[in-house]
């Protein structure tokens, strides 16, 4: 296997993490977001929408989305499981990941994407040059702070996103609520049970794993 990594982005640190916590030890390259290798000939030989990360399997396919690599990897190397262990946590994974995509990652990106300097004619990832939206700018920091309440609702009942157990999704959340510092954007203060998840994960050798 081949893993195509970038340091500084928070979609290949999902996979990075996922990686370190199922144990593996996979041939990576770095390619750099901020120096555009994304864009170069040879990258887009391996990945034609200029995305990272990307998984080369042992089949030889490239794999260029999060759940697709976390899938492959999960039934390659089911142990230690996460994303799930029978039919009613795979469900509970497969939706808390896909709310912290839709209504957590994809606000925080809404929002950088569309104000920082750096991504001026860069709106959205991939060989596409789009300018940005202020407005959407502004719609993302309303999305961020509704993220935020519903984290600190389910992590009040729950120790895990989840469930009982450390899954695919709580890398994911964890992964988007820290990358939210680009937009200046912090847990809130006095949601406790955001907090103390977030610094479980934090401790986990996964996290600071480059």
């Amino acid at each position: 296997m081949i893993f195509y990594d970038c340091p500084t982005a928070p979609s290949p640190r999902r996979a990075r993490m996922f990686v370190v916590e199922k144990g593996l030890e996979i041939d990576t390259r770095q390619i750099s977001i901020a120096d555009g290798e994304q864009l170069s000939p040879d990258f887009l030989a391996v990945n034609p929408r200029a995305t990272v990360p990307v998984l080369i399997t042992d089949e030889g396919t490239a794999l260029t989305e999060n759940l697709a690599i976390a899938t492959y990897l999960e039934a390659r190397y089911p142990e230690p499981p996460l994303m799930g262990r029978n039919a009613d946590e795979k469900g509970r994974v497969a939706m808390w990941n896909a709310i912290c995509e839709g209504q957590g990652g994809m606000a925080v990106a809404e929002t950088f994407r569309n104000s920082h300097p750096a991504m001026k004619g860069r709106a959205l990832p991939g060989p596409l040059d789009l300018d940005q939206i202020p407005e959407l700018a502004a719609r993302g920091q309303k999305r961020v702070a509704a993220f935020f309440d519903l984290l600190e609702e389910r992590l009040g009942d729950s120790e895990w996103l989840a469930g009982d157990a450390f899954s695919l999704a709580d890398i994911t959340g964890f992964v988007f609520v820290d990358f939210a510092r680009v937009i200046r954007t912090r847990i809130p203060e006095g949601n406790a049970a955001t907090q103390a998840w977030f610094d479980r994960i934090a401790s986990r050798p996964s996290a600071t794993a480059c």
